[in-house]
C-alpha cells in the first residue's frame, strides 16, 4: 500500500515536558525489573514483533536508550543505519545486532547503567533541539508526517518501551504492572493524541488500572475496552475498526 505525506506542521508533544520527563525514567524503570524477573527459557519467547524474541526486544530498548544517553553512540548508530539504508527498521535492526552477544546479565547490567542516563539525555535533546523537526517523515497507519524532536525524546521513546513491556509480558504469560499514576497518564496522552488525530465525536470507557473514560461531541461511539488493548489496537498490533482504525505512534 503506497503513503501519503500529511501536509502540516511537525507534531509537537501535547505532553507537558515535566511530566514527560517523570514518565520517562519511571518506564526505564518497570521495564528493567520486568526483564529481572524472566527466566531463562523466557529471552526466546517469540513477541507480537515479527522477528523479534524477547531477547531480540530487550536489545532493541538497550541499544535505543545507549543512542540517547551518548552523543557518540547518537552519531555512530543513526550512521549505521543511513548505511543500511534509513529509516526506523533499519535503526532498530542495527540495536537488535549489536547487542546480540551480550548474555541476559550483560543485558541487564548495561540497561541498569544506562537507564538513568538515557532519561537524562533525553531531557537535555529535548530541551536543546525539541523544537526542530525530525528531518525523516514517520510512518502513521498509511500515511506519512513529520514530528518535531520533542515529540519523539518526550513522548515515543516512552511509549515505545512502555509497550515492548506489554509485548514481553504477553509472551512471557506474566502480568504487567500497571498504576493509574504512571501507565494511567501515558494512556490518557494517547487517548488525547488519537481523538485529535481522528476529530470526530466519541465517548470512551477504558477498563483495567490505567483506564478511565473520555468524550467529545455528541452522537459518537460508545467504545469499551481494555486500556491495554486499547493501545495495542492503535499501535496497529490488533486489529480495530471504526474510530479504532485511527493508528496512534509508539
Amino acid at each position: 500500500m503506497s503513503t501519503t505525506t500529511t501536509r502540516t506542521p511537525a507534531r509537537p508533544p501535547a505532553l507537558a515536558a515535566d511530566t514527560a520527563r517523570a514518565l520517562a525514567p519511571a518506564e526505564y524503570d518497570r521495564f528493567l525489573t520486568q526483564l529481572r524477573a524472566l527466566d531463562p527459557g523466557a529471552w526466546r519467547r517469540p513477541t507480537d514483533c515479527p522477528g523479534w524474541d524477547v531477547r531480540a526486544m530487550a536489545g532493541h530498548v538497550l541499544g535505543m536508550a545507549e543512542m540517547v544517553a551518548s552523543a557518540g553512540q547518537l552519531v555512530r548508530q543513526n550512521a549505521a543505519a543511513w548505511r543500511a539504508g534509513g529509516g526506523i527498521d533499519a535503526l532498530t535492526a542495527v540495536q537488535v545486532r549489536r547487542t546480540s552477544r551480550l548474555t541476559a546479565a550483560e543485558l541487564l547490567d548495561r540497561f541498569a547503567a544506562v537507564a538513568p542516563r538515557a532519561a537524562r539525555g533525553r531531557a537535555r535533546l529535548s530541551r536543546s533541539i525539541g523544537r526542530l523537526p525530525v528531518p525523516e517523515a514517520q510512518v502513521v497507519g498509511d500515511g506519512t508526517e513529520r514530528w518535531r524532536f520533542g515529540y519523539l525524546f518526550d513522548v515515543i521513546l516512552t511509549r515505545d518501551t512502555w509497550m515492548h513491556r506489554i509485548d514481553i509480558a504477553r509472551a512471557t504469560d506474566r502480568e504487567t504492572v500497571l498504576t493509574a499514576g504512571h501507565d494511567g497518564v501515558l494512556v490518557a496522552d494517547v487517548v488525547g493524541e488519537w481523538a485529535q488525530r481522528h476529530g470526530r465525536p466519541y465517548d470512551l470507557r477504558l477498563t483495567g488500572p490505567a483506564g478511565g473514560r473520555w468524550s467529545a461531541g455528541q452522537g459518537g461511539p460508545e467504545l469499551e475496552l481494555d486500556a491495554v488493548e486499547f493501545c495495542r489496537i492503535l499501535s496497529g498490533r490488533a486489529p480495530g475498526d471504526g474510530l479504532l482504525a485511527q493508528q496512534v505512534p509508539f
